[in-house]
């Protein structure tokens, strides 16, 4: 039998059970630890373990280890899988709901950056961008990569988080870093995109920004399906 068909019938059978469908739903908007995911649909940890061998099998979900705190790991749809982005389509409920999006790193000198300037592009839903230790400056290597693809940054400059959010904000960690460093209390997303300032290279950044742009545009698609 033709291996493309195998791999069809594998995908299919394993979101072919609600509590894996539940995970996959989960995962859309962004990222979670399995901790997370076990608390936040009251699954039993073994019983989570289960589902998500499952899905790495057939491909759909993917794991890498946290760049902050080295013990943990994060799950994450197989995007760059076609065959997964043929059968999952932006569901659920809205995160968006009109709030402004903030999007925090650590830094607040590369991807949060382009992070809001992506959204911009796409969505007349406000942004903004913050770091948790904010640089004195955007990272020449984002700068030259928005200006590869065609993103404008203006006078973009670091800002701390606490200068930068309020309540009603959408927050969106898009580093690990940030993410393990924010209060636990505070409710956001996280996207777990790899730092492209360590390998320093145009190629890091662009896999970043196309990183980023898959995800902006699947949340803006969420948020335009449930509008």
């Amino acid at each position: 039998m033709d291996e493309s068909v195998l791999r069809r019938a594998r995908v299919h059978s394993a979101l072919g059970e609600p509590a894996r469908l539940a995970i996959v739903d989960r995962l859309i908007p962004g990222d979670a630890a399995p901790g997370e995911l076990a608390r936040e649909l009251g699954l039993a940890t073994n019983l989570l373990a289960h589902h998500l061998r499952v899905l790495e099998r057939a491909g759909v979900i993917r794991r890498s280890p946290s760049e902050g705190d080295r013990r943990r790991s994060y799950v994450r749809l197989h995007w760059e899988e076609p065959l997964v982005r043929d059968v999952l389509t932006p569901t659920g409920t809205d995160p968006v709901r009109g709030r402004r999006v903030v999007f925090v790193c650590t830094h607040n000198s590369a991807r949060s950056q382009l992070a809001a300037a992506a959204w911009t592009r796409v969505s007349p839903v406000p942004a903004g961008c913050a770091g948790t230790h904010p640089a004195a400056h955007v990272h020449p290597g984002a700068v030259a990569a928005a200006r590869r693809h065609g993103l404008r940054l203006g006078r973009a400059r670091p800002a701390p988080v606490e200068r930068v959010l309020s309540p009603a904000d959408l927050v969106i960690a898009v580093c690990d870093n940030a993410h393990e460093e924010l209060d636990a209390t505070l409710p956001r997303l996280h996207w777990s995109i790899p730092d492209p300032v360590r390998l320093g290279t145009d190629a890091a950044f662009d896999a970043a920004y196309d990183d980023i742009v898959r995800r902006v545009t699947g949340l803006d698609a969420l948020a335009r399906k449930s509008g």
